[in-house]
């Protein structure tokens, strides 16, 4: 997957001061921009003093909130629909990913993702495609979108952590489950956790297990 991009958006650290030697990618869901999620950053940093985290803008300005972006159009909701959209912003992704990598002079497994609802419905579907393997991806309150073609497409397996609020009305809990066990079956490294009575959000129990998974992927 290769295309050019522009994406921009808010960046953060590394805490202590020097040069990165890891990268964190923040990845925000429909209608909002990359000032959603880098509010999480500077807790993040404490257990990644070295990181410098990275929040860009989604390339399409969103066509249900004037204000903010998408990764892709939700006004048709089908599943062929969603497949492609999360197609035709792959590609941007996908190279975002390496262009920053390049930037800070990192490699993959230097790389970790960290997506809400479409950002992580985007980060499932590319790192697992991209020809060597990220450090980690963390989703948050999404699902894997066109499950039966990722067998067959696989490149690399980054390990998984998958967080989902029991009370989510925008994208049910059960899709992280399914997500879940399909990735497990071929043969990634996965856990989930699901939080009871959390709508489609953030808690702190949901952030404490996304400082914990970065501690044990960048030690």
């Amino acid at each position: 997957m290769t295309a050019s991009t522009t994406l921009h958006g808010p960046e953060y650290g590394p805490l202590n001061g020097e040069r990165p030697e890891k990268l964190l990618l923040l990845l925000h869901g429909l209608g909002a921009d990359g000032n959603d999620l880098i509010g999480l950053a500077p807790e993040l940093a404490e257990i990644a003093p070295n990181a410098v985290f990275v929040s860009p803008n989604a390339p399409q300005r969103c066509d249900m909130s004037p204000m903010g972006y998408q990764w892709f159009s939700l006004l048709d909701r089908t599943p062929s629909a969603i497949l492609a959209g999360v197609q035709a912003s792959a590609p941007i992704l996908d190279t975002y990913i390496s262009e920053q990598r390049d930037r800070f002079g990192l490699q993959d497994g230097d790389v970790a993702l960290l997506g809400f609802s479409q950002g992580t419905m985007m980060s499932l579907y590319v790192a697992p495609r991209r020809p060597a393997a990220l450090g980690g991806v963390m989703g948050f309150s999404g699902k894997l979108v066109g499950p039966e073609l990722l067998d067959a497409e696989i490149r690399s397996r980054p390990p998984v952590l998958l967080v989902h609020g029991e009370a989510d009305q925008i994208v049910p809990w059960q899709a992280s489950e399914q997500a879940d066990i399909l990735l497990s079956n071929l043969g990634f490294e996965t856990e989930l956790l699901v939080r009871p009575h959390l709508p489609h959000g953030i808690d702190r129990e949901g952030i404490d297990a996304a400082k914990a998974f970065l501690k044990r992927i960048w030690g």
